[in-house]
């Protein structure tokens, strides 16, 4: 069983250099804000980070210090069992319903529960697809 939930992402770019995930875990953290998910990259010059938390209007604000421009989208985490097949029966249910998952990422390392984020054509209908039982 998987079940889903709404989650906002909050996208920004910062120089690459060593420490900026270090400086934006902890202006999160002293914002006692959770984080969902996140991930970063390096581009060259520049790393992009997304990171997903349940309240954006937060996180921009603690994220401010960093005086970069903060971008915000809505998305659906999905929270399923790390089984084989889980991540399958998941995006299936998105196709079945018509949704276009326009980006994604995921994790699962050990324990019993993965978890992925979808950025999606339809969130409202993401979220019912997930989390509708079967009959």
């Amino acid at each position: 069983m998987a079940k889903a939930t709404s989650v906002k992402l909050v996208s920004f770019t910062l120089p690459n250099k060593a420490g900026q995930l270090a400086a934006v875990s902890e202006l999160l953290a002293d914002a006692r804000l959770s984080i969902q998910a996140f991930r970063a990259s390096d581009s060259g010059a520049t790393a992009e980070f997304t990171i997903a938390v349940k309240n954006a209007v937060k996180a921009k604000k603690a994220l401010a210090p960093l005086g970069v421009e903060i971008k915000e989208q809505s998305a659906v985490c999905v929270e399923m069992a790390n089984e084989p097949g889980r991540l399958h029966k998941v995006t299936k249910k998105l196709a079945d319903a018509g949704i276009n998952i326009q980006s994604s990422w995921a994790t699962a390392f050990t324990g019993k529960t993965a978890r992925g984020v979808f950025v999606t054509s339809d969130d409202a209908k993401a979220l019912t697809a997930v989390n509708k039982k079967k009959k």
